[in-house]
């Protein structure tokens, strides 16, 4: 079981989108020498914002990725690819699928976010253990994390094929349910983030998507 993760923001410099990519992508290699890094995904969020989100089974796994190669890699161009330092905000896990392996690279993903009411905490991640059974049994959906954030706020982040699995998750149980409950359970409708996926490593496996 995976406790741990981490998600980064950075915003590219204009002109520097390719450089960023290319290095987001040469990351992977590195990744992939570290076992305790259970997943990692290097993502693409808009115009210019690029991002990693990536899961670990403690503490000590997080903070030996945090002090090794990729953020060091990160650090050293930082003020020469991205608009300010790269954001990163440390999460809780509180459910994931993972696959046992992935011959297929996910090209697509998805970011949502929600704020919960005060006192409905134990509700929301109530919420969380229910998603995680029923996105179990969703075969196109490839790897997916129910995560608590600071302040109250609670997301999940998901990977997909392509947009054809992507929207069948999207009009499928878990997004239904959450929809149903966020009269009562959140201060606002959710916060959906499109993604599209630069470069994985899940398990053993590693990705690295050069078309999308």
């Amino acid at each position: 079981m995976n406790t741990r993760g981490l998600l980064v923001r950075m915003h590219a410099k204009h002109g520097q989108e390719a450089a960023v990519e290319e290095l987001l992508r040469s990351a992977l290699p590195l990744v992939a020498d570290e076992p305790q890094t259970t997943a990692w995904f290097a993502v693409r969020f808009g115009r210019g914002e690029y991002g990693i989100f990536d899961v670990f089974p403690d503490d000590a796994a997080r903070d030996a990725h945090l002090s090794g190669p990729v953020a060091i890699a990160l650090n050293e161009r930082s003020s020469e690819l991205f608009e300010g330092a790269p954001r990163i905000e440390k999460l809780d896990v509180l459910g994931d699928k993972l696959p046992v392996a992935s011959s297929v690279p996910d090209t697509r993903g998805l970011l949502l976010t929600f704020k919960v009411k005060p006192g409905h905490e134990s509700d929301m991640e109530d919420f969380i253990r229910f998603a995680n059974d029923a996105v179990n049994e969703e075969h196109t959906t490839t790897a997916w994390f129910g995560i608590r954030l600071r302040d109250g706020e609670y997301g999940i982040f998901d990977v997909f094929p392509g947009n054809e699995e992507r929207f069948l998750h999207l009009v499928g149980h878990v997004p239904r349910e959450l929809a149903k409950q966020a009269f009562s359970l959140l201060r606002a409708m959710p916060e959906i983030e499109m993604l599209n996926v630069q470069a994985e490593k899940i398990g053993q496996d590693t990705h690295q998507i050069t078309r999308h």
